[in-house]
């Protein structure tokens, strides 16, 4: 399942409508998190492909990896693309991490790391970084405790705290699970501009209607949309 960009009149939906149509999937017995996994890990291949780094050149993924769903997408996408040769780095940002992916992605190789104890080489080394922190599940997407410090350090280390976020050019690619953690998937709002600029959003099921308006537009880069048959629902 590949994930394509979507037309520009499509209409966004609300956390609410997502949630109702994936529970009446799941319900069925949908397997929605390894398909949404699947074409996470395709997107990761896409961008290391077009920036020389091909997975089978073992180049460097940071996953940032919050304890709710979109963490556990980032996770088995990233032991996807571990058994593949890339060397994958796991930064856990919330109070646990998803336990069958977390257990798959160690499975496959990938490395757990602290800030202060080999983040900030996982930062600099990596190609890609996985921002899945928080999607459509929290109260308030303002981030808190430590994924706020880890996305502050890494806009230090990146450059991303000047008048122009996308330098240096060099930098990884950011690639945003379902929505830049720290945007309302809602009313497009950002309480607090610690934000990790996404080059590419993988938005699952349904693009978020937070992600056609400002501010949040903004920090969504491309947006590719990886269909799950919500609209069945």
């Amino acid at each position: 399942m590949r994930a394509q960009p979507f037309p520009e009149h499509l209409t966004g939906w609300t956390a609410e409508q997502v949630r109702e149509a994936e529970a009446r999937l799941l319900t069925a017995g949908e397997p929605l998190m390894l398909r949404a996994a699947a074409a996470l890990a395709e997107v990761v291949r896409d961008v290391l492909r077009d920036r020389g780094a091909p997975v089978e050149e073992a180049p460097g993924i940071l996953v940032l990896a919050g304890s709710g769903d979109n963490g556990g997408d980032a996770l088995f996408a990233a032991a996807e693309l571990a058994q593949q040769g890339a060397r994958v780095r796991v930064r856990a940002t919330g109070s646990g991490v998803h336990e069958e992916a977390a257990d798959a992605a160690l499975a496959a190789g990938a490395q757990w790391v602290e800030i202060g104890g080999g983040f900030d080489d996982a930062v600099t080394s990596s190609a890609v970084i996985l921002d899945g922190i928080i999607g459509i599940g929290g109260s308030s997407p303002a981030l808190r405790g430590t994924a706020r410090t880890a996305v502050a350090r890494i806009r230090e280390l990146l450059g991303l705290d000047g008048p122009d976020e996308d330098a240096p050019a060099d930098r990884p690619a950011i690639v945003a699970v379902d929505l830049p953690s720290g945007v309302h998937s809602d009313d497009g709002s950002v309480p607090d501009p610690t934000v990790l600029p996404a080059d590419v959003t993988v938005t699952f099921g349904a693009v978020k209607a937070g992600l056609l308006r400002e501010p949040a537009a903004r920090y969504a880069g491309e947006v590719r949309l990886v269909e799950l048959g919500l609209d069945r629902a």
